[in-house]
């Protein structure tokens, strides 16, 4: 099985979602059947980049991801670009037998039998901002896929009121997924600072939200990696 990789890095830490703070390789996919309006991985989704994705076997990929975090078993996480176009059952396999857990965000619209082997499915299904409309029935059929999984969580980016009106729709529709909120990042230029007065302005923004609605239910958390590093690419 050959994957198609935009690129491997870490260990660092996650920067989002139920996982934030915990020390983790990413393996980022390259392809995506999505085209958000505010993608932040342009390199891993645009297929003007096709030429600098790396055609990588499972033991190809295992090793890397081995040789950076020194043998010794952390968190793994499947990002792109959309992971679940590929298949990453031998990767996930081999890592079980060494004591590796599995993460993996993407926005349901793909299913694959290897979510029910994973540690942390991360679905983040896209509001109207992002340009998509989801598709209900194969966000579901996702789930279905992932029964077995350890953990299976919302994660939603909210860039304005639509966005969290929206999130709050979503969040009736899945009630026993728990939730998680993060304000959205328009500065997806890797070379372009990030200004934190106004990421913490979007945060606060949410934050006000949720509590003036005496919405109690999500967890609402920044991007950490942003605070920290920016746009930076392998961080």
């Amino acid at each position: 099985m050959t994957l198609r990789i935009a690129e491997i890095f870490g260990p660092t830490i996650q920067g989002e979602g139920a996982l934030i703070g915990e020390p983790t390789v990413f393996v980022r996919t390259g392809g995506c059947d999505y085209r958000c309006s505010w993608c932040d991985s342009a390199h891993a989704v645009d297929s003007s980049f096709r030429d600098t994705w790396t055609p990588m076997s499972d033991d190809d990929v295992w090793a890397e991801v081995t040789a950076l975090s020194r043998g010794k078993p952390l968190t793994v996480s499947l990002s792109g670009g959309n992971p679940a176009i590929q298949d990453f059952t031998g990767v996930i396999a081999r890592g079980k037998t060494q004591g590796y857990r599995f993460a993996c965000e993407t926005q349901g619209s793909i299913s694959q039998d290897w979510f029910a082997d994973l540690d942390t499915l991360v679905l983040s299904p896209k509001p109207p901002s992002s340009g998509h409309q989801v598709d209900w029935h194969k966000f579901n059929i996702c789930l279905t896929a992932a029964d077995g999984c350890g953990s299976v969580v919302l994660k939603i980016v909210i860039f304005d009121d639509t966005d969290y009106a929206w999130a709050r729709a979503v969040a009736d529709r899945y009630p026993d997924l728990p939730l998680y909120l993060q304000p959205g990042n328009p500065t997806v230029d890797p070379d372009q600072p990030v200004d934190l007065t106004e990421a913490v302005g979007r945060l606060e923004w949410l934050i006000e939200k949720v509590t003036a609605d005496s919405w109690f239910t999500p967890r609402v958390l920044p991007q950490l990696h942003v605070l920290v590093w920016g746009n930076k690419r392998g961080v």
